[in-house]
């Protein structure tokens, strides 16, 4: 039998402990036929085999990234990015240059946005907004993905400037003068805003888990497609093979069956069904829909979503102890307890896997119970239900966690410190006592948990190698606190290994290994020979999804 394709001079990282090096791999029929030594592995060679030189480069499974927003993601690509802006005139400078290039946008809008854009430590308002872009709507989105900052023009084409009544855990900042005050927490408050730009079509699987209100012109759904491959390519050039993404709809798995039936799909993609807290549990039949009519290697469903709560630096997350900035307010849950119990029961039963964002610790603990009760329901079975983010946890669900089987989907870029994030004022609102049980991934390692990494893109840029490198180099909050870093292979594994286990992949890919499916990253450099502050630059030179190239840079 001869090989479609051989990636020889290699140093392969194949994340199998029964053969964890090799010096090339053989390619057919979208699996790896072989896989060890270079001379055993060139005699699969024939006049059609595709040869590629790795250089000596690493060559390790595709990385899978494991919770992601794939449009949102792909939305922002090449738009106005405010990441690493300080103070007002910066601001100022940086929206008036984007406004003055994008003469005819009915809505201007920018991401990235940091709470502490002001180093005054005065928080945004539509009048700081509002004397750089007062004749346009304008709205940024913070880097957390759940504050936005909208201008009066905004705020008033959208209904928001006099305020509006919202679901638990959504919030308008309204000002002294009874106005709206330009500060948006949460989805279901600046869903609104996202509507006058033209962005809710593709936005409905994170804001309400429904389909678009009128079926799409064709026009407006070959825009989507075009806008999703752009989000997939962008995922390719990281080296990614596969994703779970953390919203959806029905909308969206079918934009990627169409993609896919004109040989277009990229990446293999995992789209979860996202329940609401407005919902009923009776609604999950839409969710097993899915999950029956989406479960091949490339697209799948079988995920249930859900938020518990929002996030720190906006007061959103829900804590078990009052936060330590402000010692009179917890957050809000998202659902009540005996609401949650119903639907994790319900998704239980059906055999779907949960999946729940949490980052406070209360949040956390709500979540378990809620596992617990659908365990006890239901009987127990290898549901692999995850929480996502657990920025903090209590020291008595540690143990917990790891005996009911729940993952802990973690995001090595999210911590305080990690890739240029400042301490605070994130750790003051944590407070001390909470340190050193807050993105506290080394500690659930140790104690038997399952931990895949991932971006949470856009939230953080994407690249698992920016991920890898935060992980292995992140440093205690202080001295005489744990150090929650990893090594290299822990953070490879985390990437490939784990992120394949979390989607009850790891008999598929996850590893190099003969019969597993052929998707591999190429990257352009030893990266075991590397110093860990310069990880990133170890950039994909090729991406092989299937088979497959996906992704190929020649420089």
């Amino acid at each position: 039998m001869s090989a479609d394709m051989i990636i020889e001079n290699a140093r392969v990282l194949t994340m199998d402990p029964s053969l964890p090096r090799a010096e090339a791999i053989a390619v057919k029929d979208g699996e790896i036929l072989a896989i060890g030594e270079r001379a055993a592995v060139l005699g699969l060679r024939n006049g059609a085999t595709e040869m590629i030189d790795a250089r000596g480069a690493t060559v390790l499974p595709g990385f899978i990234e494991s919770h992601m927003h794939l449009a949102w993601g792909a939305m922002g690509l090449g738009g106005l990015d405010l990441g690493g802006v300080r103070g007002f005139d910066a601001l100022a400078q940086k929206i008036g240059d984007h406004a003055k290039s994008n003469p005819q946008g009915a809505v201007l809008r920018a991401t990235g946005a940091d709470h502490e854009i002001l180093p005054s430590g005065e928080r945004i308002t539509r009048h700081h907004l509002d004397r750089i872009v007062a004749d346009r709507p304008f709205a940024m989105t913070a880097a957390e993905g759940h504050t936005m900052w909208a201008n009066t023009r905004a705020l008033e084409a959208a209904g928001l400037l006099h305020g509006r009544d919202l679901p638990p855990g959504n919030e308008i900042l309204m000002g002294a003068d009874g106005l709206a005050g330009g500060e948006l927490r949460e989805w279901g408050a600046f869903e609104p805003v996202l509507e006058l730009s033209g962005e809710l079509r593709l936005s409905l699987g994170l804001i309400t888990g429904g389909e678009p209100a009128r079926p799409p012109t064709d026009a407006e759904r070959a825009a989507d497609r075009e806008m999703t491959k752009r989000g997939l390519a962008y995922c390719a050039s990281q080296g990614i093979t596969s994703l779970h993404n953390m919203d959806g709809n029905l909308y969206q798995l079918e934009l990627l069956a169409e993609i896919e039936a004109e040989g277009a799909l990229s990446v293999r993609a995992q789209i979860p069904f996202h329940y609401k807290n407005f919902m009923t549990p009776d609604v999950l039949e839409r969710a097993s829909v899915m999950a029956r009519r989406y479960r091949s290697e490339w697209l799948s469903s079988g995920m249930v979503k859900a938020f518990m709560d929002g996030v720190l630096d906006s007061w959103t997350a829900y804590m078990d102890e009052p936060y330590a900035d402000r010692a009179d307010w917890r957050g809000e849950p998202l659902f009540t307890q005996k609401h949650f119990n119903a639907f994790a029961a319900e998704a239980d039963r059906r055999g779907l896997q949960i999946a729940v964002h949490a980052c406070g610790d209360g949040s956390v603990r709500s979540i378990l119970d809620g596992y617990d009760h659908a365990r006890r329901m239901n009987g127990a079975r290898d549901s692999r239900h995850r929480i996502e983010h657990v920025e903090v946890i209590r020291p008595a669900d540690i143990q917990r966690l790891v005996d009911l089987g729940v993952i802990a989907a973690m995001q090595p870029q999210h911590p305080p410190g990690a890739m240029n994030l400042p301490l605070e004022p994130t750790l003051s609102r944590v407070g001390k006592a909470r340190w050193p049980y807050a993105w506290a991934s080394r500690t659930l390692r140790e104690a038997g948990a399952r931990i895949p990494f991932a971006s949470d893109w856009p939230v953080s840029p994407i690249s698992p190698l920016l991920g890898i490198q935060a992980a292995i180099r992140r440093k205690p909050f202080a001295a005489g606190y744990p150090d929650q870093s990893c090594t290299l292979m822990e953070a490879l594994a985390a990437y490939t290994v784990e992120g394949a286990y979390a989607q009850f992949m790891e008999h598929r890919k996850g590893r190099l290994k003969c019969g597993y499916l052929a998707d591999i990253a190429v990257l352009s450099h030893d990266i075991e020979g590397m110093q860990t502050d310069v990880l990133h630059k170890a950039m994909p030179t090729l991406t092989i999804c299937g088979g497959r190239v996906s992704y190929r840079n020649n420089v």
